[in-house]
């Protein structure tokens, strides 16, 4: 039963984040006309969790999982019912759009962090091993992120740009409850620090990572597809979509490139029975660039979807074979810590890259851009799949949980 209320809490505060990630964007288009300006609101409002997210993993090893995970949704649905509210009473500027995304940005990446340090705590009560557990909470992740897109461009079309975002604050309080009805024995959450000090716990942390090659590694690819992937999804993409005004388009391509991961990510169990984890690894991302590239040349729609299903496959195993690797090997103290940095990593990387996209595609247009980056992804997803210190991922497949 608790694992069954992590991944409802899951679900429905992905389909919460996913209706973000399509709503925001569209707004400050709506708003602005400009590109360039969802690039810079993407990156603004990445920047609270490039400085407060390994400090919420701290926090989130210290007082708990589930308790964090509590506040964190509570918050985020207070946070963004704010839009709406605001824009009732006075016009919303780009400027006060940012200003109000942020207080989401702000509290937003703990809950997905603690769902993530709490599976080993709920899965074994469960029944389940880590890598079945891992694999249905990113197949639920998945799921979530297929939905929400959909449900966002439909109530776009509906109640307009504005009142979509009482639907955001509606899937969050639905998390925030699953997680309150969570009864599961931590093995942190105890409000002890190692050092005394919330800054040194957090650089404690980080110190783990460095001195743990698989996890390195594995964070490593995360930070190749946040900076250069996902300002495709995040400005390209609705950029070209905004322009042909068809929002439902956009919506459908990004939920199959989501529904296709579920079925990868459901497979990773399997796949890690018969393969090495740095096998998986270099098929996920060779598959993962090349459909990129062809998805850039900007082909019929029907098209677009196939390979987005493509992309969407290879993605599907590469999480949660990345939670399982932390899970093991990283001491259960420090588990926050770590996927904290993970999520600060999500983060960090659009931060750097996404209003140089933003102001490209409004010089040069969608499809140089488009083609630009799919040649640094497929480049970089090469040199990933083949670097030798692959074999690290391998060395932690058959490792118990970390104490």
């Amino acid at each position: 039963m608790p694992y069954l209320l992590v991944e409802l809490s899951n679900i429905t505060s992905v389909i919460s984040g996913s209706m973000v990630f399509i709503a925001l964007p569209w707004l400050a288009l709506e708003i602005t006309g400009s590109a360039a300006s969802a690039g810079a609101l993407v990156a603004l409002t990445s920047i609270p969790g490039i400085f407060f997210g390994p400090i919420l993993g701290t926090l989130i090893d210290r007082i708990g999982r589930r308790i964090s995970g509590f506040i964190s949704e509570v918050l985020t649905a207070l946070t963004i019912l704010l839009i709406p509210v605001v824009h009732n009473s006075i016009e919303i500027s780009f400027a006060l759009l940012v200003l109000l995304a942020l207080g989401r940005a702000i509290v937003s990446p703990a809950s997905s962090t603690a769902r993530k340090s709490i599976i080993p705590d709920v899965a074994g009560p469960s029944g389940l091993s880590l890598e079945r557990a891992n694999s249905i909470h990113e197949a639920v992740f998945a799921t979530g992120f297929a939905i929400g897109p959909a449900v966002a461009a439909l109530f776009i079309g509906l109640i307009g740009p504005f009142d979509v975002f009482y639907v955001v604050a509606f899937f969050s309080t639905l998390s925030a409850t699953a997680l309150f009805f969570v009864r599961t024995k931590e093995s942190r959450g105890d409000g002890v620090s190692e050092t005394g000090s919330l800054l040194q716990d957090t650089i404690l942390g980080a110190k783990t990572v460095l001195k743990t090659p698989a996890v390195l590694l594995g964070l490593s690819f995360v930070m190749t597809l946040a900076m250069i992937y996902l300002p495709i999804e995040m400005v390209v993409l609705p950029a070209h979509f905004n322009a042909l005004d068809y929002a439902e388009g956009l919506g459908i391509l990004i939920s199959t490139m989501a529904g296709a991961s579920v079925v990868g990510a459901l497979l990773f169990e399997k796949l890690q029975k018969k393969f090495k984890y740095s096998t998986i690894m270099k098929f996920g991302f060779i598959g993962l660039g090349s459909s990129v590239l062809l998805m850039s040349l900007l082909p019929p729609f029907w098209v677009l979807l196939i390979l987005g299903a493509v992309l969407g496959f290879s993605w599907g195993p590469l999480m949660p074979m990345l939670n399982t690797v932390i899970q093991r090997v990283i001491p259960e103290n420090m588990r926050g810590r770590v996927f904290g940095i993970e999520m600060t990593i999500w983060g960090a990387g659009p931060t750097l890259t996404a209003v140089a996209v933003g102001i490209a595609v409004d010089g040069v247009g969608v499809q140089p851009v488009y083609l630009f980056l799919a040649v640094i992804v497929l480049v970089l997803s090469v040199f990933v799949s083949f670097n030798k210190s692959n074999k690290q991922l391998d060395a932690a497949r058959d490792l118990a949980p970390a104490t």
